[in-house]
């Protein structure tokens, strides 16, 4: 459904119209901006502003804040006035949630408003009901009355709009008739897109949000194509929503950001952490770093595909062979590398050592096999657990994304004991390489399965983003069947978990507990940092559970569908426990609530 124009296998970035945000420019042919949402009580007009400055002093262009209320809404002035007396103009967003009235009001102050479609005219009460096409229409005009008020006063007022769709609060209506899917993720920002259009208003930005980069990246895919189809070329805002925190939080905003960015998709991006907001800039300088267009417009395909075709808008794993656990059905491996073979250095692998035994034993982040320089020779796990050496099951065969074509395929393709290791670190784009190379072994009809290497000089946060975002954005597209990557930096045990961490962001390797964590922002009923540090260190060991930790009610309980358990403010001090989207225990006193919640996965799990 994709073809070669669309950037998939050579850069170019999409095209998209203007929007001015105040003086901001957006959209078009301007820089990727980059923006952050502060976490303050908003009616508190002096905390709200001295976090707005950090957030701009960080590298930000734009700021939101929350906006609850018809009453919040009026203090955007004062805090707009406390900025101009400390010379700092940057344009301020306010994100609405249930309230058109706080929206309108907002929209004569501000320079750009958002709103959820999910809940700008709807109640969520996750009930399924069944709609005639005649019906349904009567919904559609029932928002036109609701949105074009609003609609009048920005054009008015010169004011943006976001329309900011999230999967988590997909309104009743959109899921009863199109489920939870990124169709409805695209038609609940369809409807009201078309609205605009009707109404002349095009001061208009989007996004389409989740908690799952598949959900993020397959939903924004077939967003744009929907908007080309119907002549639509609005700006696109990019973020994975309730991404979490520290490591966790980079990789999966990076795996899916960077997967977009890549195909030449967004005009602006915020990487949404469970931190302080500030933390949340140089993450997403990084990404824009990584994806610059005059880079990446350097790449030329290296081969002319002649019947290219790929489905970006559902997940499909290219098809391998096994050669002993890589390929196949196998989940994707992970490769080390060491100077060489000793206790010390097989230890930075990821195994432990029994000294009653004297023997390894393996963990759930154990890599898989170890590359041992001094030797140059891989041993595999199962070698290492039984102390033997010298794999000659597998042939690991060196290909350059940059030098692919020539390669003798003919003498490795299909041979049922070569493994590719695709080395994308020296390519401009590594991307769009890597991806040409895997189309061609799917013309070729080569089956082999593929590592993909890449080199990191240290292990930061920068590199952290690189590794995540260009190897993230093959896996989230079914390419690779292992993760290699190389560091000269002696914490290998850092590079190991990132490679696993890359894994699970793209749900193709299970090793760890996930945590779905908000951001925060001015409606959250408890300090969030805080409680998800208390969460994970009493629930880390619990692999492949899925734990969403929301401060309010506005995307918790529609994230709880994606979670296996929920804690969610629903009130000041209070917290409802959920179990996927049922509702347990209600108000639970904060200072209980870790242990309940605890007490709840014992009982269930």
């Amino acid at each position: 459904m994709r073809n070669q124009e669309d950037s998939f296998l050579s850069y170019s970035k999409r095209k998209s119209s203007e929007v001015l945000i105040g003086t901001l420019k957006l959209g078009a042919d301007n820089p990727i901006r980059i923006q952050s949402m502060t976490n303050t009580d908003t009616s508190d007009i002096k905390n709200t502003a001295e976090q707005i400055i950090r957030i701009v002093n960080a590298g930000a262009e734009l700021v939101r804040i929350t906006v609850p209320t018809s009453y919040i809404a009026e203090k955007i002035p004062l805090i707009k006035e406390y900025l101009d007396s400390q010379n700092y103009y940057t344009p301020l967003i306010a994100d609405i949630h249930f309230s058109p009235k706080a929206a309108e009001i907002s929209a004569e102050y501000i320079e750009k408003v958002r709103i959820n479609p999910g809940n700008y005219t709807d109640l969520k009460q996750f009930k399924h009901i069944e709609y005639t096409d005649d019906e349904y229409r009567e919904e559609i005009k029932r928002i036109e009355e609701n949105f074009i008020p609003l609609i009048k006063i920005c054009k008015k007022n010169k004011t943006a709009l976001r329309i900011g769709t999230n999967h988590g609060s997909l309104s009743d209506r959109i899921l009863s008739r199109y489920g939870d899917t990124p169709m409805g993720m695209t038609e609940s920002t369809m409807e009201f897109l078309r609205i605009c259009k009707t109404e002349d208003y095009n001061q208009v930005v989007i996004s389409m949000k989740a908690s799952n980069p598949i959900v993020m990246i397959q939903s924004v895919r077939l967003l744009v194509e929907t908007m080309k189809k119907e002549n639509m070329y609005y700006p696109i805002h990019l973020g994975v929503t309730e991404a979490g925190n520290d490591e966790e939080g980079r990789i999966k905003s990076a795996v899916g950001i960077g997967t977009l960015l890549a195909d030449g998709i967004g005009d602006t991006i915020r990487v949404s952490l469970t931190e302080a907001p500030e933390k949340e800039i140089s993450v997403a300088n990084a990404l824009i770093n990584i994806f610059k267009p005059d880079k990446l417009s350097l790449y030329k395909p290296l081969i002319n595909l002649k019947s290219f075709n790929f489905n970006g808008f559902e997940y499909s794993k290219r098809k391998t062979f096994a050669v002993e656990t890589i390929g196949g059905d196998y989940a994707p491996v992970v490769i080390s590398d060491i100077k060489k073979e000793d206790s010390v250095e097989i230890l930075q692998c990821g195994y432990n050592y029994n000294d009653i035994l004297k023997s390894f034993e393996e963990t759930d982040l154990s890599s898989d096999y170890v590359f041992i320089h001094e030797t140059s020779e891989f041993i595999s796990k199962k070698e290492i657990l039984q102390e033997t050496s010298g794999n000659k099951k597998i042939n690991f065969i060196s290909i350059d994304s940059q030098d692919f074509i020539h390669h003798n395929f003919k003498s490795t393709g299909n041979k049922n004991n070569f493994v590719y290791i695709l080395d994308v670190s020296n390519s401009v784009s590594p991307v769009h390489a890597a991806r040409t190379f895997f189309i061609y072994l799917i013309e070729q009809k080569i089956n082999n399965p593929v590592i993909i290497k890449f080199n990191i000089p240290i292990y930061n946060e920068y590199h952290l983003t690189e590794a995540s975002a260009i190897i993230g954005a093959l896996f989230m597209d079914g390419f690779g069947n292992g993760i290699w990557i190389h560091t000269n930096d002696e914490n290998l045990s850092k590079v190991r978990e990132l490679s696993f961490g890359i894994l699970q962001a793209c749900r193709t390797r299970i090793t760890k507990t996930e945590y779905i964590s908000c951001p925060s922002c001015g409606r959250t009923l408890f300090n969030l940092e805080e409680t998800t540090a208390k969460i994970k260190a009493r629930t880390a060991h619990l692999k492949g559970l899925k734990i969403g930790i929301m401060g309010c009610i506005v995307n918790g309980p529609g994230e709880m569908a994606d979670a296996d358990f929920g804690y969610v403010g629903t009130g000041k001090g209070k917290i409802t426990l959920y179990k996927k989207q049922e509702v347990i225990k209600r108000n639970i006193p904060e200072e209980d609530a870790v242990e309940e919640l605890l007490k709840l996965i014992e009982q269930y799990s």
